[in-house]
């Protein structure tokens, strides 16, 4: 990410919070998927009808104005027109910051640099194990293998700087946490960290509450806050990293903002305020805020990237939005 995009981001996002719009809005593109993740209730090809259109995105880019979206799913790059939807959700700002969010699978070299020419600012990789323990995990056998091939090859190859990794913790993996960051060191990338929530398949198995497993958590998070100030390879910062300790330790975190900081736009143009709740289905954003509110105000059960990247107070907002600039790539040399 370039340094002037950041601080377009950063304003924008600042301005947003302030008037109580969005700070990111995820658009599901998709609901299918190549992978049928053991933690994800969206695996499987489905037969989908009723997609929005490229316009269909220039129109809600232009209505809801966010300095960021995450273009999701399912698996995005099912899209055989993805480049033209993320050139649609380009405005003449430049804004938003696009983020695909993918399990890499269907990425090509060639795939990679049209998304890039379209638009695309992020490419967020999931990686659940720094091993061949992903692919069981995902159930795509060979994944690693060709993650461990691609993903190193473009960073180099290419020196964009916006190939990063995130692993959504669960009691399955959260002991490789330090292994994971070493993972992504070894590829040249960075790597975040979420929390996995039990809402979208209901297995509790996969949360981490047991004492002895928050004890090793509690290292782990003090590890990485630790390693962050000698490392750029963790975009996480201190906060979310807490924040997301707290979710495991707590069984849940309140106060959640969603339909307000963040939505979900779905494949056929209706919104989720929030992408755990698929059923409750708004057609605007205000319907969303008022439908959402009761569910919203009782619920604690989430902590995930996207919330976690859009619930800080206001001046917490502007202190991590001016140490990401300080951490951008051409921060220094923008001041020389």
């Amino acid at each position: 990410m370039k340094y002037s995009e950041t601080v377009k981001i950063g304003a924008r996002s600042l301005w947003n919070r302030a008037k109580g719009w969005p700070v990111c809005v995820s658009f599901e593109v998709t609901h299918s998927c190549v992978a049928d993740c053991v933690h994800c209730d969206k695996g499987g090809v489905k037969l989908e009808t009723g997609l929005m259109s490229p316009a269909d995105y220039r129109r809600y880019s232009a209505k809801l104005k966010p300095g960021l979206c995450q273009i999701s799913g399912g698996e995005p790059l099912m899209r055989d027109d993805l480049e033209d939807i993320i050139r649609a959700l380009k405005r003449p700002s430049g804004l938003p910051m696009v983020a695909c969010v993918s399990n890499f699978w269907l990425m090509t070299e060639d795939r990679y640099l049209s998304l890039n020419k379209a638009g695309a600012s992020l490419f967020s990789i999931s990686l659940d194990f720094p091993d061949d323990r992903h692919d069981d995990f995902r159930r795509i056998p060979g994944l690693f293998a060709k993650m461990s091939r691609l993903v190193p090859h473009l960073v180099r190859t290419y020196g964009r700087e916006n190939i990063v990794l995130n692993s959504a913790l669960t009691r399955a993996n959260f002991a490789e946490i330090p292994s994971l960051v070493a993972k992504a060191e070894e590829w040249g990338t960075q790597i975040s960290f979420s929390a996995y929530s039990c809402m979208r398949t209901g297995d509790m198995s996969l949360c981490i509450n047991s004492p002895d497993d928050l004890a090793l958590l509690r290292r782990h998070m003090d590890y990485l806050k630790e390693h962050r100030r000698r490392s750029a390879s963790l975009r996480n910062s201190d906060y979310v990293l807490d924040q997301t300790y707290r979710f495991f330790a707590e069984g849940g975190t309140d106060g959640c903002q969603a339909g307000r900081r963040f939505l979900v736009v779905r494949p056929d143009g209706l919104i989720n305020a929030c992408s755990m709740f698929p059923d409750m289905q708004y057609g605007s954003r205000r319907e969303a805020v008022e439908g959402f509110k009761t569910t919203r105000d009782r619920c604690d059960q989430c902590y995930v990237s996207i919330r976690a990247g859009t619930e800080r107070s206001l001046g917490g907002l502007v202190r991590e939005n001016l140490g990401l600039v300080s951490r951008t790539p051409g921060f220094a040399k923008a001041w020389e």
